[in-house]
C-alpha cells in the first residue's frame, strides 16, 4: 500500500503540473470507486472548477478548488496517479480519467479496485477522523507520550491506526520500530520516555529518508510520471524476512500483528 512518502512524492509530481488546470472531462470506468457523491453528480460538480492547490493528508490525495470544495483521492491497496499528455490510451487497470484541458490527463489506475474517489463541500468531512501528521512540527515528543499513554495495543498496530498519526504503515512502522529498537509486541504505553524520544526521531528520519528516495517500490507502486521508487534498497527490515540484521547479522523474523505481516531483528529489538 502506497503510504506517507508514496503519496508525498505523487502530490510533489503533480502540484507544479495541475495547479491552475480546469477539469474539461471526467470518465468513471470503474462507477464503484466513486464513494461520494454518486458519479453523476460528482461529474457535473467538477466540470469547470479550477485546482487551486494539491495537498496530502495522511494517505489521501487532496485536489483543492476554486469553489471550495475538494476531491479527495485515495489509491489503498494497488492504485496509483498517472499525469499523461491527452489523449492518452487508458491500461487495463485504469479506473478513471480525469482530462484537465491543457494538453494533461491524470489516470487513476488501480488493479484491485479498491481506491476511492471522493468530492466533498469541506475536506474535513472525510480528514477529521484522521491522527496527527508525523512530521508536524507540533507532533513533539512529549505529545507522542502523551497520546501512546491511553494505548493498551501492540506498538506496531497503534503506528498503523491511522486516528493516532496519519500516513504511517506497514512498511514505514517496521522501519522507525527498527530503528528505535523497539519491538513490534510491546504494548504502547508500556515504552518508557527514552524509547518514545527514539522513537519519534525515529520517525521523522524514516520517513524524510523515503520521501528523498521518492517512496518504495514493493509489488506496483509508482509516481507520476510512472517511475519506481528506490527506497525498498535501503530497507534494514521491511519486507526482508529471513535475510540478516543489517545491525547484527541475527536473521530477520516475520510475525503476524493484527493481521500484518510484521518484520523486525529478534535481537535488536528484543522484547
Amino acid at each position: 500500500m502506497p503510504e506517507l512518502p508514496e503519496v508525498e512524492t505523487i502530490k510533489n509530481d503533480l502540484a507544479p503540473e495541475v495547479k491552475g488546470c480546469r477539469f474539461v472531462a471526467v470518465a468513471f470506468l470503474c462507477p464503484q470507486m466513486v464513494r461520494r457523491p454518486s458519479p453523476d453528480e460528482l461529474h457535473q460538480r467538477l466540470i469547470g472548477q479550477t485546482v487551486q492547490e494539491v495537498t496530502r493528508r495522511g494517505k489521501y490525495l487532496i485536489f483543492r478548488l476554486h469553489s471550495g470544495e475538494a476531491l479527495l483521492l485515495h489509491l489503498r491497496m494497488s492504485g496509483s496517479l498517472l499525469l499523461k499528455l491527452s489523449p492518452a490510451e487508458p491500461n487495463s487497470y485504469t479506473r478513471a480519467i480525469f482530462n484537465l484541458g491543457n494538453g494533461l490527463e491524470l489516470h487513476f489506475c488501480d488493479r484491485r479496485k479498491l481506491g476511492t474517489i471522493e468530492l466533498v463541500r469541506d475536506e474535513a468531512e472525510v480528514t477529521a477522523k484522521l491522527g496527527p501528521e508525523p512530521l508536524d512540527p507540533g507532533l513533539t515528543t512529549e505529545v507522542l507520550s502523551q497520546r501512546l499513554s491511553r494505548r493498551r495495543a501492540p506498538i506496531k498496530a497503534v503506528l498503523c491506526d491511522q486516528a493516532f498519526l496519519a500516513g504511517i504503515g506497514n512498511m514505514y512502522a517496521d522501519e522507525a520500530l527498527f530503528a528505535a529498537r523497539i519491538h513490534p509486541l510491546k504494548p504502547a504505553r508500556a515504552l518508557s520516555e527514552e524509547e518514545i524520544e527514539r522513537l519519534h526521531q525515529a520517525i521523522a528520519e524514516v520517513l524524510e529518508a523515503a520521501i528523498g528516495n521518492r517512496g518504495a517500490t514493493i509489488s506496483n507502486y509508482s509516481d507520476a510520471h510512472g517511475q519506481p521508487g528506490v527506497h525498498q534498497f535501503f530497507f534494514s527490515v521491511a519486507h526482508r524476512g529471513g535475510e540478516p540484521c543489517p545491525v547484527c547479522g541475527t536473521a530477520i523474523q516475520r510475525i503476524p500483528i493484527r493481521n500484518r505481516g510484521t518484520y523486525f531483528c529478534p535481537n535488536c529489538q528484543n522484547k
